[in-house]
């Protein structure tokens, strides 16, 4: 069954390139990291209301999201859907980039209603022009997928296209110079700037290529011996996450592990003809998902964790709590699907 293929790996809007034939695996990655970053809040909930085992094994269940991601955006950049002129990849930028700045504006407008802001709403709307802001700081992964696209996407461009991408090469620059730069203003003039939050670390480049190979490749090995390491692999991490660090550096051993075994996993899965409709449009549906979630997460979530008492519910509760914060999330963003729509709100 061929149709279109979806590239966006990252919880974006779909970029859509015709002619290629669509990976229902990677839309099933997408889902699932989808509804395990919604996982991952739920569990600081119930870690900041003091169920702290049950929060950091909930968060250790969704900890792969966030590289798989990366993955999935080095596969969409590199290899499922590269860019072919610097007009697409600006076009793509400007996917992510509307919807960001829409859905931090509403974050911010409902802290500021809720008092949780005070009278610094003004300064923190001036800061997610820096980096992410509490109010939304789990739109902090954009401030990072937005540099690296720009980054592989100029890559592709230079090394495959033979191209010179000037206003996309003076973005990259200007990215790149920036915290250098704040800190010249801060030595200057004495005014400290909000920390800079448009970057992009190694382990994040890393994640990205590693993946791209991965998901690129021809099935590497039995899929049972992979989904055996990524029990291994999860399992440890929580062991780390109980007693040595918490929350884990994505950039860890233990977040590593468990991220390229759920690649190994899940790539190249075939999924069932009449799921395909399902999955696809859920998949269509993530970055909206990813922006609202966290509104379903605080409404839902948060208020079940703060009145649950101490004992063995907490576990139940949190799987009851994420299940129906995602399915919120999704349903609100398949309803808002009209291209008009998604085009703002993701």
């Amino acid at each position: 069954m061929s149709s279109p293929a979806s590239p966006a790996a990252a919880p974006e809007a779909p970029d859509r390139t015709p002619g290629r034939e669509r990976r229902y695996d990677i839309d099933l990655l997408r889902v699932l990291c989808t509804a395990a970053v919604v996982l991952v809040h739920a569990s600081a909930e119930f870690i900041d209301a003091g169920h702290r085992t049950t929060g950091i094994l909930g968060d250790t269940a969704g900890r792969f999201a966030v590289p798989v991601f990366f993955a999935m955006a080095g596969w969409a950049a590199l290899s499922g859907a590269p860019v072919g002129d610097e007009t697409r990849l600006l076009s793509r930028l400007g996917r992510i980039l509307r919807p960001m700045a829409v859905w931090t504006a509403l974050y911010l407008l409902c802290a500021h209603l809720t008092g949780e802001t005070g009278t610094r709403t003004g300064a923190e709307a001036a800061s997610a022009l820096f980096g992410s802001v509490e109010a939304a700081f789990h739109l902090w992964y954009l401030y990072a997928y937005v540099p690296l696209l720009l980054l592989l996407g100029v890559l592709v461009l230079v090394v495959r296209r033979r191209a010179l991408p000037l206003k996309a090469l003076a973005l990259l620059v200007a990215l790149a110079v920036a915290p250098a730069l704040a800190g010249d203003v801060r030595e200057v003039t004495g005014w400290a700037p909000p920390d800079w939050g448009w970057s992009v670390p190694l382990s994040t480049v890393v994640y990205a290529v590693a993946g791209a190979a991965l998901l690129a490749a021809p099935r590497l090995g039995p899929r049972a011996l992979w989904a055996a390491g990524a029990a291994v692999a999860f399992a440890a991490l929580a062991v780390y996450q109980l007693t040595v660090r918490h929350p884990a550096a994505y950039g860890g051993v233990a977040v590593a592990a468990v991220t390229f075994a759920v690649l190994g996993t899940v790539a190249g899965v075939r999924v069932p003809e009449r799921g395909r409709p399902l999955v696809a449009r859920l998949s269509d549906a993530s970055f909206g998902t990813y922006l609202v979630h966290l509104l379903w997460v605080r409404l839902l979530v948060g208020p079940v964790a703060g009145r649950l008492p101490d004992g063995p519910w907490a576990p139940a509760a949190l799987a009851v709590t994420a299940v129906v914060a995602a399915a919120a999330s999704f349903a609100v963003s398949v309803l808002w699907g009209r291209p008009a729509w998604r085009k703002w709100l993701g």
